[in-house]
């Protein structure tokens, strides 16, 4: 049981890690290195850093990261489930918990595709890892929108009779034998008490199972019961979502879309995190 669970390793999310260490809280912070970080050439309205580029800039921050005791797992979180006096982290196959909750994933302008919300946990997943051998000798589809998709369609691969790619980015793929690679757009999910069937703008796929994979899941998916405003989490001053123990920093409040922004909000967030967990004791 952590006192603070944060999802994702951005500037916001590493800006709460190191503040709630400093207010002796227990952390750990899931995910990778802010990609839209990493490939910003330059960040050149970040005070004190003048032209410091992005993948200078998430070193330091990760070296500062490293000050704290904050256990770092570089896993995909599926779900976040309030509990009533704690909250239940589903990260691929594995679940954590926490006292409270900070969602610093950045923001995700990408469409779901129609009945995604509706068909899934019944033919759609968001977690190769985890529902794999659920279609052991079957036929699956992936939507791809990372190269981590790419990887997870050749593991489904080694389990499945055939994988069906659909890649939502361009490169050059170096896939498995039974995996083909489909060049078209997702429309929309059809099927009766699952999906069966993939629509597509020129085409359509029929298979057992389907695999939407991303770099962030929609909100409401991820939290469910979540206030939202489109892509964004509707929070107070405090940083505090409309779920009591749950709080959200960075682009995924709103913009501007900055770094100095996400940090600020990050230390606001982890602040008044510690002092909910204060208050409870």
């Amino acid at each position: 049981m952590f006192d603070v669970a944060i999802i994702g390793k951005g500037p916001a999310g590493i800006s709460a890690a190191v503040n709630a260490f400093a207010r002796n809280k227990s952390v750990v912070i899931f995910g990778g290195d802010s990609k839209k970080v990493l490939l910003s050439p330059s960040i050149p309205n970040y005070p004190g850093l003048p032209e410091i580029s992005g993948k200078d800039l998430m070193e330091r921050l990760n070296e500062h990261l490293k000050l704290t005791n904050a256990t770092i797992i570089n896993k995909t979180v599926i779900a976040v489930y309030a509990m009533g006096n704690y909250f239940s982290i589903q990260a691929e196959n594995d679940f954590y918990e926490a006292k409270s909750v900070i969602l610093a994933t950045g923001v995700d302008f990408k469409k779901s595709i129609e009945n995604e919300d509706t068909f899934l946990g019944n033919g759609v997943s968001y977690c190769a890892t985890c529902d794999a051998p659920l279609y052991k000798g079957k036929v699956v589809a992936v939507v791809g929108y990372n190269h981590e998709s790419v990887e997870e369609a050749n593991f489904l691969a080694e389990v499945c009779q055939r994988v069906y790619f659909i890649p939502m980015f361009k490169g050059n793929f170096k896939l498995k034998e039974n995996v083909e690679i489909i060049n078209d757009s997702p429309i929309k999910f059809e099927g009766s008490l699952k999906a069966e069937k993939l629509i597509l703008k020129n085409n359509a796929i029929e298979a057992d199972g389907f695999f939407v994979l991303k770099d962030s899941l929609p909100l409401t998916s991820l939290v469910p019961g979540l206030e939202v405003d489109g892509p964004h989490v509707l929070v107070d001053k405090r940083m505090e979502t409309n779920i009591k123990g749950l709080f959200a920093a960075g682009d995924i409040t709103g913009k501007p879309y900055q770094v100095a922004k996400a940090i600020g909000e990050g230390q606001i967030a982890a602040l008044n995190a510690a002092e909910y967990l204060d208050q409870k004791k």
